[in-house]
C-alpha cells in the first residue's frame, strides 16, 4: 500500500500536477481502504491482491482523469466521501448494481451536476382528474336538464298562449260601471249599473237605477239621490240579478267566456258585484271572468314619462284620448261609454292583444 502511495505521488508529480495529485492520493486512500474492508467483509479478500505492475498505470490513470476534471481542492474530499458512501451501500445490499448510459451522459470540461427533484406522485393528480371529470359531467348533466326543462316550459308556454288565443275566439267582451251609496263593499250599496258589449248591434247595452232599500248621502258625487231610487219601480238587486244573467246570455258567444271589464275593477266594481251576488243567494258563472283597465292605464303614463296620479283615472284618461263625454259626469252609463272607447285605444296603444287581457284576468 505505501509503495503504491509513493508511485502514484510520483506519477502526478511528474505530470506537473503536485497540488492536484496530493489530493488524488486521498482519494485512492479512501477508495482503496473502503473497497479492501467491504471485499473483506464479503468473504472476497483475495481480490484485494492485485498484481503489483498494474498499480502504477492505473494511479497514472487515475492522476489524469482528475487533472482533466479541474475539480476544486474543497470538493475533492466531498466527493471521495460520497464515492465511498455509495459503494457502501451498494456492497450492503448484496445485489449487483448496474449503472446504466454512463458513457453517454459523463460530464464535459465545464459542466457540473445539478440536484433536480422529480415528484412521482401521481394519487393528487388521479384525484384532481377524476374531480375535474366529474365536476364536467355534472355541468353537462345540469345543462341537459336545463335544455330539458327549458323545452318543457317553452312547450307548456306555447300551449298556454295557443288556449288564450283559442278563448280569445269566442270571448265577449262586456264593459260595465256601477255607482254607490259609498265606498264601503260590506256596508253600502249599488245604486246603478250599467253593461255596454263591444261588439255593439241591438241591446248591447244595458243600464238601471236599484233600489238600494236606504238613502243616499252622498249625491253630490253622482248626481243620484234617495228620491230617485227608493220607488217601488225601481227594482232591488235580488230582482234584478236574473235579469242581468239574461242580458248576458243572451250577448255571450255559445261556448265560449264573458270577459267583464272595469276601471279599477278589481278594489270596488268586481268587489260590490259580488257581494251584491252573494246577499242575493246567487253564484257568480264559471265562465265569467273580470278585467281591470288601471294597471294598463298605470303602463300607459310610464311609458309617456307621467307621474300625475289623475292621468290614470277614468277621466283623466278620456281627456288623454280627447274622448267627448256623452251623457252626465260620474254617471254608469256615461262611464261605461267612455271606458269602452278608453279600452280600445289603451290596447292599442300598449300592443296588448284580447288574448293577453283574459290572461290577465282573475275571477
Amino acid at each position: 500500500m505505501k509503495w503504491g502511495k509513493s508511485i502514484f505521488k510520483i506519477s502526478v508529480r511528474s505530470m506537473g500536477l503536485v497540488s492536484r495529485g496530493q489530493c488524488c492520493c486521498s482519494i485512492f486512500k479512501v477508495t482503496f481502504f473502503g473497497l479492501s474492508q467491504s471485499l473483506q467483509s464479503h468473504g472476497l479478500s483475495h481480490f484485494i491482491y492485485l498484481p503489483i505492475s498494474i498499480w502504477p498505470c492505473w494511479m497514472r490513470t487515475v492522476a489524469m482523469c482528475f487533472s482533466l476534471l479541474q475539480l476544486p481542492r474543497c470538493k475533492i474530499q466531498t466527493l471521495a466521501n460520497s464515492w465511498w458512501g455509495g459503494f457502501y451501500k451498494l456492497t450492503r445490499n448484496g445485489s449487483s448494481t448496474t449503472v446504466l448510459c454512463t458513457d453517454k451522459h459523463e460530464l464535459k470540461r465545464g459542466q457540473r451536476w445539478t440536484r433536480r427533484t422529480i415528484n412521482t406522485e401521481t394519487s393528487g393528480s388521479k384525484e384532481k382528474l377524476t374531480r375535474k371529470t366529474s365536476i364536467r359531467n355534472e355541468i353537462v348533466s345540469e345543462s341537459k336538464s336545463t335544455k330539458l326543462n327549458t323545452c318543457k316550459l317553452e312547450n307548456i308556454k306555447s300551449e298556454t298562449d295557443q288556449y288564450y288565443i283559442d278563448l280569445a275566439k269566442n270571448v265577449t267582451t262586456i264593459c260595465f260601471d256601477i255607482e254607490t251609496t259609498g265606498l264601503s263593499r260590506e256596508c253600502d250599496r249599488i245604486i246603478e249599473i250599467a253593461f255596454q258589449d263591444l261588439r255593439g248591434g241591438e241591446n248591447s247595452t244595458f243600464q238601471t237605477l236599484v233600489n238600494p232599500g236606504r238613502d243616499v248621502t252622498n249625491a253630490r258625487f253622482h248626481g243620484i239621490s234617495t228620491h230617485m231610487v227608493n220607488r217601488s219601480n225601481v227594482p232591488r238587486m235580488k230582482d234584478l240579478i236574473p235579469i242581468i244573467l239574461q242580458y248576458v246570455r243572451s250577448r255571450q258567444i255559445p261556448g265560449g267566456v264573458v270577459l267583464f271589464v272595469a276601471h279599477n275593477g278589481r278594489t270596488f266594481d268586481i268587489p260590490f258585484l259580488k257581494n251584491e251576488f252573494s246577499r242575493s243567494s246567487y253564484e257568480i258563472p264559471e265562465d265569467w271572468l273580470f278585467a281591470d283597465t288601471l294597471p294598463l292605464a298605470r303602463a300607459l303614463m310610464k311609458s309617456k314619462g307621467s307621474k300625475v296620479p289623475s292621468k290614470i283615472s277614468l277621466q283623466g284618461l278620456r281627456e288623454h284620448y280627447n274622448i267627448p263625454l256623452v251623457g252626465s259626469a260620474h254617471r254608469a252609463l256615461s262611464d261605461v261609454h267612455s271606458l269602452a272607447l278608453v279600452l280600445q285605444r289603451l290596447t292599442y296603444d300598449l300592443k296588448v292583444p284580447i288574448s293577453d287581457l283574459i290572461r290577465g284576468s282573475f275571477k
